[in-house]
This record gives C-alpha cells, structure tokens and sequence, in this order.
C-alpha cells in the first residue's frame, strides 16, 4: 500500500470550489479581502450562489474597488449575502421560494421554463457538492436591499441604471 502525506490531500470546502475555478477569481479576491475564508472553511453547511468575474464585470465601472477600500464594510455584507447557512441542493429548491441568507437578507427562487434565477441571477451551473455544502454558479451579483442605494451607485459614472425591485 502507498501512503500519501496529508499535504497531498485536498481540501474540498466551498472556499477551495471559489479559490480554485478560473471563472472566480474576484469572488475569490473579495472573500479573502473580508475575512470570510475562514468562516467559509467552517464545518457549515453553506450553500453559497458565486458569481463569476463576469458578473462582477456587469457592477458600475470601479464599484469592486471602492467596496474592496472597506472589505469589513460593504463588500462582507454583499458577500454573506450570496451564502445560505444550510445546504440547498437545486432539487430543494422550488419556484417562490425565499431563501434567508447570513447578511440577514432573503433571495428569492424563481425557476421557469428558461432555467433557475435566484433574485435576478441565473444558475449556470449548479450542485457543486463540497465536504461543507454546495455551490452554484451564477451569472449576476446579488446586491442586498442594505447594500449601495440607487443614487450611491448612480453616483459612480459612466453606468446605465437598469431596474429596481422594492420587497416588501
């Protein structure tokens, strides 16, 4: 029998999903900016909705870097926002559904013939199973109601402000 050395074994937390795919690397750079690596290395479970850096791309032009000015501010509530504290396999989803988040927020679910959105994002790629839960890909960052205001974000320039939904 060969022995491997514990270093060669991988680690397979939602954070090492996150750290490890090529299409999230701002996810992964905000994460570590906030301090949440640990917290997401944690036994959870965690389900967490990550945005590609396309996604992030989508954001008003320098947005990302102003939220990264002040990890411990906006951006860890923006992110705890995209992570349920339980697992949530897409098959435990269903259409209506409002999935409380740790920043204190709620998502919505909204699947239709076209696919599966949570709030205004679309799942590209879903069930990544980990040692601490799930991980879904989608295509939009899900900014909380708490987060930038429409006039702060219009503040920043060269943007088109697309829509606003108010939640009751």
């Amino acid at each position: 029998a060969v022995l491997l050395p514990e270093e060669e074994v991988e680690s397979n937390t939602v954070v090492d999903i996150i750290v490890g795919s090529e299409d999230h690397t701002t996810l992964a750079a905000a994460v570590g900016a906030a301090g949440l690596v640990e917290t997401l290395s944690g036994d959870g479970p965690f389900t967490v909705f990550a945005p590609t850096d396309a996604a992030f791309a989508l954001l008003p032009e320098g947005l990302v870097a102003t939220l990264l000015e002040d990890p411990s501010g906006q951006l860890t509530t923006i992110l705890t926002h995209h992570v349920f504290a339980g697992s949530a396999l897409s098959t435990d989803l269903y259409d209506g559904m409002m999935v409380p988040t740790i920043a204190g927020g709620e998502l919505e679910v909204m699947i239709d013939s076209t696919g599966v959105y949570i709030d205004n994002a679309m799942v590209t790629a879903a069930n990544i199973v980990t040692s601490n839960g799930v991980v879904h890909v989608i295509d939009a960052v899900l900014l909380p109601e708490e987060g930038l205001s429409i006039e702060e974000s219009l503040a920043i320039e060269n943007q088109t402000y697309l829509y606003s939904i108010d939640v009751l």
